[in-house]
């Protein structure tokens, strides 16, 4: 029995976004670095293939989701890789209703799309195999680990469920208490705010780059201050995520940090770029 996921964009959303992001890092570091630049090139250069490997593997994995029922065992399709979970290995079936407060370990998401290693706190661990978690997951509590999946309907909990006769337990996160819960980043203004701010700063050098820059005159050099302003945007809101979980405080000092140094090289192109 095949069990579709719910639906998601995350393919195309991470194809046309990952698309522009590498394309331009790749062709910024090689603009922007020349003849007498090997060794920095090559500092960038495979780190960039590097990840866009990875983003590859991640994006296929996005685009083939999907769980499969089978007389004695549930299948889970990402990517290129199944994971069988045989029913005798499932001990417990969990509904999550609500929205759960999931933060990485070892994971990656996007809009619509959750996979690696999570959190859920008021829960346990996981491994998110997911396209919507924020409406609500399955939770496999199994010998094998601990599963999330977002299938479209009931039909995988309820199948689940009668073949391993096992009981389906409610967990609403909406009801569950904050000091049991924690804090969600989703829930908390200040670093939604300084979130919102950074992909706002971002845009604007990409913007005022691609207005005035190369005619402007300006070294290639100032290119390269955005390719690096792109990775530490990425690197900061991955590890501001895992941070804000310890300490809200750090989360939020990751991504003014952020913000201070995309301020500053912005401020160095407008002091190259001659208007």
């Amino acid at each position: 029995m095949k069990i579709k996921v719910m639906p998601s964009k995350a393919f195309w959303l991470g194809l046309i976004l990952g698309g522009m992001i590498f394309g331009f890092i790749f062709w910024g570091i090689n603009y922007s670095l020349g003849s007498g630049d090997e060794a920095l090139k090559m500092a960038l250069i495979l780190p960039a293939y590097l990840f866009a490997g990875i983003f590859i593997v991640l994006l296929i994995g996005s685009f083939n989701l999907r769980y499969q029922i089978e007389d004695d065992h549930l299948l889970i399709y990402w990517g290129i890789r199944t994971i069988k979970v045989p029913f005798t290995e499932i001990n417990e079936i969990i509904q999550v209703k609500g929205r759960a407060n999931l933060f990485s370990i070892l994971g990656v998401s996007w809009p619509g799309y959750m996979v690696g290693l999570y959190s859920a706190k008021g829960l346990g661990p996981v491994r998110m195999y997911a396209t919507q978690p924020y409406q609500g997951f399955v939770y496999l509590k199994t010998n094998l680990g601990f599963f999330g999946l977002t299938p479209a309907d009931d039909t995988l909990i309820k199948t689940v469920a009668q073949r391993t006769e096992k009981e389906i337990t409610i967990a609403d996160m909406d009801k569950i208490p904050e000091e049991t819960k924690g804090k969600s980043m989703q829930e908390d203004r200040f670093y939604r705010l300084l979130f919102t701010l950074n992909i706002v700063f971002l845009l604007a050098f990409a913007v005022y780059l691609a207005l005035f820059f190369p005619g402007s005159g300006a070294p290639s050099f100032v290119v390269l201050l955005l390719v690096l302003a792109i990775a530490l945007f990425f690197f900061n809101i991955s590890n501001a995520g895992r941070l804000y979980q310890f300490s809200e405080m750090g989360g939020y000092i990751l991504l003014i940090i952020g913000l201070a140094v995309t301020g500053i090289f912005l401020i160095l192109a407008l002091s190259e770029i001659s208007l």
